[in-house]
């Protein structure tokens, strides 16, 4: 896949971003995940690509959603002369990670698309995954079927600190009653947070972030997503889907699926030669600020990020409005 398409992706990513921005605090979740969708699915479609949404959103609760099989793009919807083709490109899309977050005006809101040639992103189904996210430091040192305490003690021998200087994100919900106990048993400490395990995953793997670590689980789709930017960050995820019942098991054989019991890698999830991975901050978190609107525009913060050549770019960007002169503010 053409790495260029990093600024286009990043086009995609920041339309969505502002336009769910503008429903901020305003305490309707659906709102805001169908301003984000609108934009994002329309953003989409000026991009030169013959693309298929692979990971899609909102089929959890209902919200409305660019489905798995969409086909979005310049080549999926547009008439081409005879000998012209866009690239086939597989998307996973979250148009607005952490919805609450959004409808709440809470930290750490984002909007996410990660983008592969053809057949390298996994066709999750919307099921749990047990998660273990590091960064590049501890991946070769971790198991998810290592104890919590062995982790955590791998983790801080290869980052020379001690357990107790450790951060770990977990979700906060009943599920994870015994994982947060097992975690203040060693000693380390733990950022529970209430959605946006994807966000913390990505910080889990940027030096200095402040995370060192996210467990517990969380959906299959964002597993994806984690991975495509662990691919381009050099850090890890390991995951193994949670089954619970016949049809879950019948799910996964659907979407091809032949052992639901393995642990996955990042270059399993993502296998993409190259991954393309863009974010903007939809309200302030770990490593993007928020959309900010002023009298002359609007201003985004990103994450673009590439595998194949590997780079990594912090975005600031000023959408100015037609027919206005731009006051820049630092």
């Amino acid at each position: 896949m053409n790495s260029d398409l990093s600024l286009d992706f990043l086009r995609v990513v920041e339309q969505a971003a502002i336009a769910c921005a503008h429903t901020m605090g305003q305490g309707d979740g659906r709102k805001s995940d169908q301003a984000a969708v609108e934009a994002m699915r329309s953003t989409l479609d000026s991009v030169p690509i013959d693309g298929t949404i692979v990971i899609g959103e909102g089929e959890r609760d209902e919200a409305p959603m660019l489905y798995i099989g969409e086909k979005v793009g310049m080549g999926a919807k547009q008439k081409l002369p005879f000998g012209i083709e866009f690239p086939s490109v597989d998307i996973a899309v979250d148009p607005l990670e952490g919805t609450n977050l959004c409808s709440t005006g809470a930290p750490n809101a984002i909007a996410v698309l990660a983008g592969s040639s053809k057949g390298g992103l996994l066709h999750a189904p919307d099921l749990y995954m047990e998660k273990l996210v590091v960064g590049p430091n501890a991946k070769q040192a971790v198991s998810l079927d290592a104890t919590v305490a062995e982790n955590l003690r791998a983790i801080a021998r290869c980052l020379e600190r001690d357990v107790v200087d450790l951060v770990v994100v977990v979700l906060d919900r009943p599920r994870h009653a015994q994982l947060i106990e097992d975690i203040r048993a060693t000693g380390a400490r733990i950022r529970l947070i209430s959605d946006g395990d994807l966000s913390a995953g990505i910080a889990a793997a940027v030096v200095g972030s402040g995370v060192h670590a996210v467990m517990g689980t969380g959906g299959a789709p964002e597993g994806v997503l984690t991975a495509a930017a662990m691919r381009c960050l050099n850090g890890e995820i390991f995951a193994r889907l949670v089954i619970k019942k016949a049809e879950d098991e019948e799910r996964c054989r659907a979407m091809g699926i032949a052992d639901p019991k393995r642990v996955y890698t990042s270059k399993d999830l993502a296998s993409g030669k190259g991954i393309v991975f863009a974010a903007t901050g939809v309200t302030d978190g770990t490593l993007m600020r928020g959309v900010r609107f002023f009298g002359d525009g609007t201003r985004t913060s990103s994450l673009v990020m590439q595998s194949d050549p590997p780079r990594i770019r912090f975005v600031d960007t000023i959408h100015v409005e037609q027919s206005r002169m731009v006051r820049v503010r630092f």
